[in-house]
């Protein structure tokens, strides 16, 4: 076990015990010599009671400046081992506070101020972390029943469209295809709610681990753009691809492709109507960036700040198009931090812009 380096206040300490015991033994070394200096200067008559005294002085100064050596010793030891304790008493009851961190300020003696500084700084974040996992519960505890309510919708219009379609067996093969083509969409919305119910468990109760190995991310961003072709053309969109070939990546790619199939999702849904979205890869020096950029209202900053929170949807008001579980961008952030990269988004000039940049081998070391 790596043993501990000494923090600043116990070098201080260490150093003022050590000046405190070279001080007192040269203060006595140098009174003992001053005071043998003066008694020179006198003439002493060895009848004389003070001589008796400082004559026994002489003969035994050793064996005395030996005793007095050991009680300032005693006494100041004593003073650097009493203040310490006073020190841990104080950061203990500073531990005891961080332990349940309220709004108030740790004080400690002005000789602590870094350690002071070191606990307030664990107490905001610990009050920063504690405020956005009950922002997060709520959130979630919002959209579970949202979900919940979203999910009668669906499967009502399904009950009665294929009531009519088993009550009414004269009905018109038009009439019985349009039912039917309702039901299928709706039991697709259904199936979507289902999975979001599925995604907020997951992610809430399981740890993503990667599994890489080495793969053309040339061909895998080109494959993730031809699924996509029908959803571009569903919403009346174009997609502009500029991707650099014959680029390898080690990544895991099952979870790669995730990343990307929430950006794009997420493109087509913020997107104005015919316009274009567009992809772009470059690798250089190691280093892959990737962009997926659309043309959609301009997300405000505060807005922006927040995108990549877990449960944090930047339409308050569910949607039939946009409506998720506010957990994409989350995963691609975890996902993307795992392989050691950064994802960062911005928006401005109707304009909204996702980068995703990793290292191109797993050895890198992550990205600040």
């Amino acid at each position: 076990m790596k043993k501990a380096r000494r923090s600043r206040i116990t070098k201080r300490i260490f150093f003022q015990y050590i000046v405190a015991l070279v001080s007192f033994a040269g203060l006595l070394i140098g009174g003992v010599i001053v005071c043998a200096w003066v008694c020179s200067l006198f003439f002493w008559y060895m009848t004389d009671p003070l001589w008796i005294f400082l004559d026994f002085i002489r003969q035994n100064i050793v064996a005395i400046c030996a005793v007095i050596m050991l009680i300032g010793w005693f006494v100041i030891t004593y003073f650097f081992v009493v203040r310490p304790l006073d020190y841990i008493d104080e950061i203990t009851a500073a531990a005891k506070q961080l332990a349940y961190p309220s709004e108030e300020q740790i004080t400690l003696s002005r000789a602590l101020f870094e350690i002071q500084y070191e606990l307030n700084t664990v107490r905001e974040r610990a009050l920063r972390n504690a405020e956005l996992a009950r922002e997060a519960e709520k959130r979630k505890n919002d959209l579970i029943i949202y979900l919940a309510h979203d999910l009668k919708t669906p499967l009502t219009s399904i009950i009665g469209y294929l009531t009519l379609l088993r009550d009414e067996p004269e009905i018109s093969v038009e009439t019985r295809a349009r039912y039917t083509g309702i039901a299928l969409d709706k039991a697709e919305r259904l199936e979507q709610l289902i999975n979001e119910f599925f995604d907020i468990t997951r992610f809430s109760l399981t740890t993503l681990t990667l599994e890489p190995q080495n793969i053309s991310l040339s061909r895998m961003l080109e494959q993730t753009v031809s699924e996509f072709y029908p959803v571009f053309a569903e919403k009346e969109l174009t997609c502009n691809a500029a991707i650099q070939p014959e680029t390898e990546l080690t990544c895991d790619p099952d979870k790669l492709a995730r990343v990307f199939d929430n950006l794009f999702r997420n493109a087509v849904n913020y997107s104005y109507p015919n316009s274009e979205i567009t992809l772009a890869m470059t690798a250089a020096d190691g280093i892959v960036t990737m962009t997926v950029s659309n043309h959609g209202k301009t997300i405000p900053k505060e807005k922006l700040d927040r995108i990549f929170e877990q449960f944090f949807r930047l339409d308050s008001a569910r949607s039939t198009d946009t409506g998720g579980a506010g957990l994409g961008l989350a995963i691609a952030k975890e996902i993307v931090t795992l392989h050691g990269g950064r994802i960062t988004a911005e928006s401005e000039n109707e304009r909204i812009i996702f980068t995703v940049v990793l290292p191109q081998d797993k050895d890198l070391l992550k990205i600040s």
